[in-house]
């Protein structure tokens, strides 16, 4: 794997998913979403979400506090793809 940019969940909002390629995910990733939003709704653990932007793989180390269909939500309010998520690590 490529090396990982560590940021602040704050800059997620100005990052671009535009990119429709498809990225390798983790083959638990779905298992990883779901442990991940229990430790943060109910320990308010975080987590380290390694994701891919248009420029690279990132990493951001925060509090996952939801999933739907197509967005995960991170604390504050910022959402990441689904399908840009490359795995959670725990």
């Amino acid at each position: 794997m490529k090396p990982k940019m560590l940021i602040e969940k704050e800059l997620i909002p100005s990052l671009s998913f535009t990119d429709a390629s498809v990225i390798e995910q983790h083959p638990e990733l779905s298992k990883q979403v779901q442990k991940a939003i229990r430790l943060g709704n109910t320990h308010k653990r975080k987590v380290k979400i390694v994701f891919q932007d248009d420029e690279g793989i990132k990493k951001v180390d925060t509090t996952l506090w939801a999933s739907g269909s197509k967005f995960v939500c991170l604390k504050g309010g910022v959402w990441i793809p689904m399908n840009r998520l490359i795995e959670i690590e725990i």
